[in-house]
């Protein structure tokens, strides 16, 4: 592609020198050390790194022309922007031809369920015969392929090049998780969305955010800016879910059309008549399309909140009340999302969640609490590097709804684990006093209390030995991760495998003793 047509994307230009005509880009480029010779380089200032500072690096490379906030001393041409973030979306966009304009787009933002609903939809959207892309937590994935996704909605480079291979494959619609960095580093700028759903909000990011109020003024960006910017889409559509009251504020005020959810309300899609059990949710959905008899595998009322979320944007996108039903129907688990692991004895009931915020951490321990009649033991930690506030949070949500409450660690990065063990116990003595020594737990527990264990594998192989028969044992935090971060290292772990190998262990050691 030639660089005078990528750079009708990129407006206002601060400054320029003439530029040739014919120059050829091969490839645009964020990551001085990736440049191939042909290449554009774009430097943006990131957190850890400066790319201004790698524009020598990129040059080196081959980089033919460069867009930057600030010039320097090249022999290339380079184009100064006032918001080099901003023109890399522009130019991916530009380069990749849009490819968000050819399909139709769903984004999902909120604190919690964002994973959950873009299942829900995904199954939705399969039952009804579309070719169906994902980009989410978990993954991204089309066409039966899936990859490796390093972090919510990729950065704006990136995300343009996954939606044009899924054009390219034959994707129609596209379900996007839209996390708020995503928004606030306007990763989606550039990218059409027809249908923009919003979950919920609770306290999440405040090391990014500050407070609440900035990371509400992020989720809202989806709405405000982002979704009436799209160009070429007809049937814009909001989905908001009003019993969350950041929610109801957003239907009230919101200039586009909308659909709103509700488990109680009387909203457009809300639920009737609704049960939960071990084996999932059984309810009756009024939505503007008809009525929905759903029966569901997921577990717990939070879940019923993405299903009616879900549901909102089916009837968005006008998709059959029978492809709606039959999609809720056919979603068995979500990876790492309240995910079942049996136990061989029959003994237990164990389930892995990716709760990492009070208030998932609070549903889902309240969701099994309201579906056993025993004990609940929680095995969980708070991530370093992050937000610091919510410790003692859910370290008091943690003592309160479980009746052994394992405090471990769970991606430390590069903070001390004791140090972020101790502002989580912080809220745990608010409401428990009873500290267990690890080695005391070996022939169960009587007693509501508290034991650390700071190495995770330890922790859950302590919590399944304390638990007798019926209890139910939640590991929360890390979800579908098969990784722990401590230091700058990414070691190879995961919660449901450590779960299994544990159990299988535990059921050696009956099997010797009889």
């Amino acid at each position: 592609m030639k660089l005078a047509q990528l750079l009708t994307s990129v407006q206002p230009l601060v400054h320029g020198e003439a530029l040739p005509d014919d120059l050829e880009i091969r490839a645009v480029y964020y990551r001085a050390q990736l440049v191939e010779p042909g290449g554009l380089f774009v430097a943006v200032k990131g957190f850890a790194a400066d790319g201004h500072d790698f524009i020598g690096q990129a040059v080196s490379r081959g980089a033919v022309a460069v867009v930057c906030e600030r010039t320097a001393r090249i022999d290339v041409p380079q184009i100064q922007v006032t918001d080099s973030r901003k023109a890399l979306a522009a130019l991916a966009a530009e380069f990749y031809g849009h490819p968000s304009r050819g399909m139709t787009v769903i984004g999902i933002t909120g604190t919690n369920g964002k994973t959950t609903t873009s299942y829900l939809i995904e199954s939705m959207l399969q039952a009804a015969g579309h070719a169906t892309g994902v980009i989410g937590t978990v993954n991204y994935r089309y066409g039966g392929s899936f990859f490796d996704n390093p972090v919510t909605t990729p950065e704006s480079l990136d995300l343009q090049r996954i939606l044009a291979d899924m054009r390219a494959a034959g994707t129609t619609h596209v379900v996007m998780e839209v996390s708020s960095h995503a928004l606030d580093l306007l990763r989606i700028h550039a990218c059409d969305v027809d249908v923009a759903v919003f979950t919920n909000l609770s306290q999440d990011h405040l090391d990014f955010h500050n407070d609440m109020d900035a990371y509400w003024a992020s989720k809202r960006k989806l709405f405000d800016f982002f979704l009436p910017a799209c160009k070429g889409k007809t049937a814009l559509r909001a989905v908001i879910n009003v019993d969350d009251p950041r929610g109801a504020e957003l239907a009230r005020i919101l200039a586009l059309p909308r659909l709103t959810t509700s488990q109680g309300q009387a909203a457009d899609v809300h639920s009737l008549a609704a049960r939960f059990d071990l084996h999932g949710i059984s309810a009756q959905v009024q939505t503007p399309q008809g009525a929905l008899k759903v029966r569901s595998a997921l577990v717990g009322r939070h879940n019923l909140e993405n299903i009616l979320n879900a549901a909102g944007a089916g009837a968005a996108l006008n998709l059959p009340p029978a492809a709606m039903q039959a999609g809720i129907a056919a979603l068995d688990n979500v990876p790492g999302r309240l995910e079942r692991i049996v136990d061989p004895a029959g003994q237990r009931f164990v389930y892995v969640d990716y709760a990492h915020t009070p208030d998932a951490l609070e549903n889902a321990l309240k969701a099994l609490r309201n579906l056993t009649q025993d004990r609940i033991i929680c095995v969980f930690g708070c991530g370093g590097d992050r937000d610091r506030s919510k410790r003692p949070l859910m370290g008091a949500i943690a003592a309160r709804l479980s009746e052994l409450a394992v405090v471990t660690s769970d991606n430390p990065r590069t903070e001390a684990p004791d140090r972020i063990i101790d502002q989580i116990l912080a809220g745990v003595r608010a409401v428990c006093q009873s500290n267990y020594a690890p080695a005391g737990l070996s022939g169960g527990f009587h007693e509501k209390g508290y034991v650390v264990e700071p190495d995770r594998r330890k922790a859950i192989g302590l919590a399944l030995r304390a638990s007798r028969p019926g209890d139910t044992l939640l590991i929360a935090g890390k979800g579908h991760e098969p990784y722990q971060i401590i230091g700058k290292d990414k070691l190879p772990f995961d919660d449901r495998i450590v779960a299994r190998d544990a159990l299988a262990s535990i059921g050696r050691e009956k099997t010797a003793e009889t």
